[in-house]
């Protein structure tokens, strides 16, 4: 396929990166899950005891970070975080650094230089109203709250997570307000993006909405 750039956006627990993953295999190209990039330095950040509202400290933190992404694994300094980037733990610190602007503009360098050579699919909070703002196509996916918790409570359980579902439920909405009001690229429906609510919907049909409108 020709070097095309599809943006899903939307807000935590929206299926971006589920949709997003799939869409990659069926048209057999690259997938880059931009907000796992900002969980990976909010990784390093925990293990090293940074503290994620020192903004100083975070950005230092990035700068010496190394990120990768090949055969849809993740690497944090050369090592497969594919797991560690998704605990609760991370998941109430990411939106904290995530809207750090110079921490945004090394990840957004890094996300521009991997699209421009290749054919991507990007999911994230600003891709297609701030990284590829001329992405060939645009989506945005929502869905309620308590469907976007009851989503993350069945992954995180499955980890072996014990806290509760309303639990999960606060700290997506604590998110979607943080990532909103951020100063710098917020969490925002790009111009010309296509809408998809995906409460009540499987996989499937989600995939397939997006299918129909690239095809």
């Amino acid at each position: 396929m020709e070097n095309i750039i599809i943006a899903v956006d939307g807000p935590a627990g929206a299926g971006k990166s589920t949709i997003a993953k799939i869409i990659a295999k069926r048209l057999n190209i690259n997938y880059i899950d931009t907000g796992a990039m900002y969980r990976a330095v909010t990784l390093k950040c925990l293990q090293n005891n940074v503290d994620v509202k020192d903004e100083n400290a975070v950005i230092e933190m990035a700068k010496k970070t190394s990120i990768d992404f090949r055969d849809n694994n993740i690497y944090l300094d050369s090592k497969i975080v594919n797991d560690e980037i998704r605990t609760l733990e991370v998941s109430k610190n990411v939106s904290d650094v995530a809207k750090i602007k110079e921490v945004r503009y090394l990840m957004v360098d890094l996300q521009r230089e991997i699209g421009k050579n290749n054919a991507v699919i990007l999911d994230g909070r600003d891709i297609g109203s701030y990284v590829f703002p001329n992405a060939d196509y645009k989506f945005f996916l929502v869905a309620t709250p308590e469907e976007r918790g009851k989503r993350r409570y069945i992954e995180l359980k499955e980890k072996g997570y014990d806290g509760t579902l309303e639990d999960i439920i606060n700290d997506i909405i604590r998110r979607d307000e943080i990532d909103s009001n951020r100063e710098f690229a917020p969490l925002v429906k790009a111009e010309g993006a296509i809408e998809i609510d995906t409460t009540g919907k499987d996989i499937d049909q989600v995939v397939d909405l997006v299918l129909q409108k690239i095809k």
